[in-house]
């Protein structure tokens, strides 16, 4: 009897221990992501309500930082540079800061993202970018604090925050017409020798058409003004199972002597035993 009353409370005990209320957040979490042009952005931040208050000015003071959310920092990331305001913001995770004034809000982009409301001692060398909008008055109500992508182009997008009755929005550009342009350079140029050089490497490894994995290792080294080491290597196992043990040797011996110049035992090793395999040593 006695065990069965401390099965019993021990059961109990671990119910009462796991058991959890959930219940919803009162400013629930928000995760944005929104392709502009060829980058990507992602939104992450808490959205409070209104819920009857006078906001700007009074819950959230004028001319004191503001973490733009609650909760944990509000965050942003860009998948390219992006440029602010004629500043350039680096691909990467940004805490945004704001400090509401009458008719405008200072915008900080802030590196240390890791903080939950503002950081307890500000550092001027982790603001990334820092900028100045204008805030309109909007003629309606938003209860739910927003901040949104809009204005989206190929080149760039607006972050637009909106709460109250107060709407402002920081522009940015994207480098879309860089990235573009670059890969129409680069296909319309024709495949480089690490493409090349890629293609003829998996035709060897896979058992796939030898001839022209030889093929295309020799045009990889055609474009490639010193070939190293290890590309040399792979050049000379391509001719071997091509049945050109002549071209194999001539590659293996020159891949031989680049892996001695920078001290690479294992390439040494191998090239070794493969020109003792192929009668050359």
């Amino acid at each position: 009897m006695k065990k069965l009353l401390l099965l019993t409370l021990a059961i109990a005990f671990t119910f009462s221990v796991n058991a959890q209320i959930e219940t919803p957040q009162s400013s629930p979490a928000s995760k944005l992501e929104q392709r502009v042009g060829l980058t990507d952005v992602t939104l992450e931040y808490s959205r409070p309500g209104v819920k009857g208050r006078a906001i700007f000015g009074d819950l959230v003071p004028y001319d004191k930082l503001w973490r733009a959310g609650a909760n944990k920092n509000t965050m942003v990331t860009f998948s390219d540079d992006v440029t602010i305001d004629g500043q350039t913001l680096k691909a990467g995770s940004y805490a945004i800061f704001v400090k509401p004034m009458k008719g405008s809000w200072e915008v900080f982009f802030y590196t240390d993202t890791n903080n939950w409301g503002n950081p307890q001692n500000w550092d001027d060398a982790k603001v990334a970018v820092k900028t100045t909008v204008k805030t309109y008055e909007v003629p309606f109500n938003v209860e739910t604090y927003t901040i949104d992508v809009n204005q989206i182009s190929n080149s760039g997008a607006a972050l637009e925050f909106i709460w109250e009755k107060t709407y402002a929005a920081v522009p940015f550009t994207v480098p879309t017409d860089t990235k573009v342009t670059s890969s129409i350079d680069r296909v319309m140029n024709g495949p480089s020798a690490n493409d090349y050089y890629a293609a003829a490497v998996y035709y060897l490894e896979e058992g796939k058409d030898i001839n022209k994995a030889k093929e295309w290792i020799d045009k990889s080294m055609s474009l490639t003004e010193t070939p190293r080491f290890w590309q040399l290597r792979k050049k000379s196992l391509i001719y071997a199972a091509a049945g050109d043990k002549k071209g194999a040797i001539e590659a293996a011996k020159k891949s031989l002597a680049a892996a001695k110049e920078a001290g690479n035992d294992d390439y040494v090793k191998m090239n070794t035993d493969s020109l003792k395999e192929w009668g050359a040593m």
